[in-house]
């Protein structure tokens, strides 16, 4: 019989072992200390070394967690039945502390990117471009700084720059008619303080009031409230002491979404909602509404998904405060989107389908986020 070349292979690799197993060395001693190990017993002794090495590292493991948690161990060490819960929980903080510090602070916070606020700026005395480190010359607008961040570069160089502005509390000025991004990026929050300020206040003593949010609050208390945010930031009072009145409250909370330069419901992403709002069909609506709010930048879909949080629970307590999905989305229509660059009358036609989209955002809250 002729054998292929891959079967004399395994035949040769199979019986490789019995042929080093069978030698005996030719000093003639035929006792057991000379004798090479049989594979039974080849294995048995791989699998006890296996064993031993495997106590070992539970003893190390033990003697760590000790140190960790300053336990001091003698040498009759707890059994076993000490160890195994303690281990167990003392495993999980570990490790959940070792996942987070290995975390980069941008993996913690959602990923927001920012374009620099560039502005042609004249500089006093020598300046170096900080990208690519080349003098600025000239005697006035040498080159455009960041309204945000700071950073100082050439004209030419602002189109090269990355969209990774940092703002700097110090360059915002307001908080009030700031961007979305940049106010979230300075503070270094999911959203906006005065979202979760007010919203935060309104729950706690506002839900069921009626008429909440349709009826509005005295327009000079609103502008206190805008004025102390732009003054105090998070330091802002806006509890009941301070505001009896809730609907003032809600009133500065509208002006401030109104008041964004680019609404939560971003102009990039409003056409989507638009188309999405126009179809009768309901599950490719809701898919639709789902694939228009990844156009969202993450902090204004972080920003929209507290607020749809939010207004749900008001529509749960309809029944008194009188205020139903249909009649929210009619008020934060026009508040959380507005029209690109459209004509007049085309915006008018779309006033209706952007109180269509709150009203779907609303109902199916639940859903969509």
């Amino acid at each position: 019989m002729i054998l292929t070349f891959s079967e004399h292979q395994r035949l040769f690799s199979s019986n490789l072992w019995d042929f080093f197993i069978g030698f005996v060395p030719s000093s003639g001693l035929g006792d057991d200390s000379t004798r090479m190990p049989s594979r039974e017993s080849y294995e048995v002794h791989k699998e006890e070394k296996s064993l031993v090495q495997k106590a070992k590292r539970e003893a190390n493991q033990e003697d760590i967690l000790a140190a960790a948690l300053g336990m001091r161990m003698g040498p009759q060490k707890p059994p076993a039945t000490f160890w195994q819960p303690l281990k167990l929980f003392a495993y999980s903080q570990l490790t959940s502390l070792v996942r987070r510090a290995t975390l980069k602070e941008s993996d913690r916070t959602p990923k927001s990117e920012k374009v620099h606020n560039f502005k042609v700026h004249t500089f006093r005395g020598p300046h170096w471009c900080e990208h690519c480190a080349s003098f600025m010359w000239g005697l006035m607008a040498q080159g455009v700084k960041c309204a945000d961040c700071g950073l100082n570069v050439h004209k030419q160089c602002s189109s090269l720059v990355p969209n990774d502005c940092k703002p700097d509390l110090r360059h915002i000025r307001k908080v009030y008619s700031c961007d979305l991004t940049t106010l979230v990026k300075a503070y270094n929050t999911a959203r906006p303080m005065v979202v979760d300020m007010c919203i935060r206040e309104i729950e706690s003593r506002g839900l069921k009031s009626e008429g909440l949010y349709r009826i509005s609050g005295f327009s000079d208390s609103v502008e206190e409230v805008k004025m102390a945010f732009d003054k105090d930031g998070e330091k802002t009072d806006i509890s009941g002491k301070a505001y009896e009145d809730i609907n003032i409250i809600t009133s500065a909370l509208k002006l401030y979404l109104r008041d964004l330069p680019v609404p939560v419901i971003s102009y990039d992403a409003y056409p989507r909602f638009i188309e999405a709002a126009k179809l009768t069909d309901p599950e490719k609506k809701l898919e639709a509404f789902r694939e228009a709010l990844t156009l969202l930048p993450p902090s204004h879909s972080e920003t929209l998904k507290y607020l749809m949080a939010h207004l749900k629970r008001v529509t749960q307590n309809e029944k008194v405060n009188l205020m139903n999905a249909e009649n929210l989305a009619i008020i934060f229509g026009p508040t959380l989107m507005r029209a690109p660059n459209l004509d007049a009358i085309t915006a008018l036609n779309d006033i209706r389908y952007q109180r269509q989209v709150v009203e779907v955002l609303i109902k199916n809250e639940d859903v969509l986020f």
